[in-house]
């Protein structure tokens, strides 16, 4: 098995919010702004810029080529910039289990944009803006394994499974695979690798990228299980700042009305998700 389809479940919300501007800023900034259509006020790091951070971790999605972010998020990240008249300020690499923390903390980024699940334990914590992308999970196995591969036969001692840190995949694995060793990792890429070269009987991650790394560079690997998790991704801002939520769901839901979403979809995944 060396093809796997991705399976087409839309069902981003196309409904603006209607949130009032709150006058609330985060900690440490100082900066108003108002959004294109003037009906959106909200607090940014820096004026004028939409300050971001990332994992990086998913090639297609967000990832860095040349020195530069590139992907599907970077790509629809900056249409919403774009719309809100802000330049994008993406910061370094930051590992994926710290991005909640410090999009709660305040202060250092604006909105975090890594296939971040939208979760209940999570929205306690930041706002989430409308769903931008749907996403199951993928237990992944060597290919000549896809069809035989199953939760009991994964679920024993000595099995050892990968997954990133902090990721909606490490929660599944160590709720469903009790008996496995539970790895986790900084990034996808890394539990791939191990996989391919034996050191991991399996790893856990998001459908999406794992279709379009398996189907670009790891091809002796398959996805052996879809988990119908029937998971959502937004992005995350502080709760302080619901004006720049409301903002970008209002670009959100113009670009996804106007088809913008599913083009991008396209260039960097081959399909709608």
């Amino acid at each position: 098995m060396t093809s796997t389809p991705i399976m087409s479940r839309r069902s981003v919300m196309l409904g603006m919010l209607a949130v009032c501007a709150t006058g609330s800023a985060l900690a440490g900034c100082s900066n108003n702004q108002s959004s294109a259509s003037g009906d959106e006020s909200y607090t940014l790091v820096e004026e004028g810029k939409l300050t971001l951070l990332s994992d990086y971790g998913y090639p297609a999605l967000a990832s860095i080529v040349d020195g530069q972010p590139e992907g599907f998020e970077i790509d629809l990240v900056g249409a919403v910039c774009d719309r809100l008249g802000l330049e994008p300020n993406w910061l370094p690499m930051q590992k994926f289990d710290t991005i909640i923390p410090t999009i709660e903390q305040g202060g250092r980024a604006d909105m975090a944009s890594a296939s971040i699940t939208i979760t209940d334990e999570r929205a306690e914590r930041v706002d989430f803006s409308d769903p931008y992308m749907d996403s199951n999970q993928a237990v992944v196995v060597p290919a000549s394994d896809a069809d035989s591969v199953t939760v009991d036969s994964l679920n024993v001692a000595g099995t050892q499974v990968a997954v990133q840190s902090g990721t909606t995949g490490d929660a599944w694995a160590k709720e469903n695979l009790p008996n496995a060793t539970v790895v986790p990792l900084d990034d996808a890429i890394s539990c791939l690798t191990g996989l391919q070269t034996g050191l991991y009987q399996a790893a856990v991650a998001d459908l999406p990228a794992m279709v379009y790394l398996i189907n670009t560079s790891y091809t002796d690997l398959a996805v052996g299980i879809e988990v119908p998790t029937g998971e959502q991704y937004g992005w995350a801002i502080n709760k302080d700042n619901t004006g720049l939520t409301a903002a970008v769901n209002t670009a959100l839901a113009a670009l996804i009305e106007e088809g913008t979403v599913d083009e991008l979809m396209e260039k960097w995944l081959g399909e709608t998700i």
